[in-house]
């Protein structure tokens, strides 16, 4: 398809494009960098289904939030390609904008204003108006249990109910797609939980399908697939479930004051592989339990503490990476 083609492409048929195999969001061989020169993606390519739960997990400054925005039509990729609902994200921005809703890391809302309010704006700039968009403003306060705070300020509220605005806010015009950089970020976990609980509603009972970045592990376990992103690189995608098993078995870890020679030693004698993690011995082996026996047995004195589990996702990174799930940079 031209550029021209693209352009005059008409509004899509969702239900014709939900048939068919088209992903909700397709990225091939993204890149994008800044005019420092630091690259924040490098490389990506990932397809999301329609009606998905897609969560993109990695530590601060892997270059979540550059590929947010990307998505969300507020920066251009450097190289490679995007698109949503089949429309170019390049291309085709103005057009992807009414099917798509987003939720920002920083609030959005105006903090003077009422909850009713800042609904009634969001409205306008979509071009609803009249006793449509009233009728829309009370069925999301229900929806959302708002109700009752219809008229408070925003700056009256609590985190968790200023992310309920925040999602109905993105929820007004009906979009098939949300976008939610970071979401939970600041809210106390029963906020969290609250947050949640409106996501899954919306996946479940109206087929909106929710791509959202976090860096918390609890989170990325919701999801139906995610994707690990890692210093603006791919590093696994799948579901939860599948890349816990990639892990080989449990997780031993060791904690020593001997990392090296433990190491070497657990090798030499057990011929099995061992890594170092942040001072720690780490081997991942089926029926860790009856192991753990053995290396106690084996390096007496050596071993100050031990403890095996099966594989969380916080191991499906070290076992990517070699390193533990840690902050990094901020922003990208």
């Amino acid at each position: 398809m031209t550029l021209t083609e693209e352009r005059n492409k008409p509004l899509c048929d969702l239900e014709q494009i939900e048939a068919s195999d088209t992903p909700v969001i397709q990225l091939r061989r993204l890149s994008h960098s800044y005019a420092t020169g630091l690259m924040a993606l490098e490389d990506v390519s990932l397809e999301v289904g329609f009606g998905e739960i897609f969560g993109l997990l990695g530590p601060n400054g892997g270059g979540k939030t550059t590929l947010f925005r990307i998505l969300a039509t507020l920066i251009k990729p450097i190289s490679g390609s995007a698109a949503v609902l089949g429309y170019n994200l390049v291309h085709s921005a103005s057009l992807v904008r009414r099917y798509i809703g987003v939720v920002f890391q920083s609030q959005s809302l105006d903090k003077k204003l009422t909850v009713s309010e800042n609904l009634l704006h969001q409205g306008h700039l979509y071009g609803m108006f009249g006793g449509q968009l009233r009728r829309r403003i009370e069925h999301l306060l229900e929806q959302f249990g708002l109700e009752e705070r219809a008229r408070a300020r925003i700056e009256t509220l609590s985190g968790g109910s200023k992310r309920r605005v925040e999602l109905a806010k993105a929820f007004l015009h009906r979009p098939r797609l949300l976008l939610l950089d970071e979401p939970c970020t600041g809210l106390d976990p029963v906020a969290r939980l609250d947050f949640w609980k409106y996501l899954a509603h919306l996946n479940r009972e109206q087929g909106v399908s929710i791509f959202f970045t976090t860096h918390f592990m609890d989170e990325a376990e919701k999801c139906d697939r995610l994707g690990i992103l890692e210093k603006g690189r791919l590093i696994a995608s799948g579901a939860p479930d599948e890349l816990k098993s990639r892990v080989g078995g449990d997780v031993i870890v060791l904690r020593t004051q001997y990392a090296r020679t433990l190491q070497s030693e657990i090798e030499s004698q057990f011929h099995e592989v061992a890594s170092i993690v942040e001072n720690t011995v780490r081997i991942e082996r089926p029926n860790g339990h009856e192991f753990v026996a053995k290396l106690v047995e084996a390096f007496p004195g050596k071993i100050e503490a031990i403890t095996f589990s099966k594989p969380t996702l916080e191991d499906v990174f070290i076992h990517q990476t070699g390193r533990s799930f840690g902050s990094g940079e901020k922003g990208l």
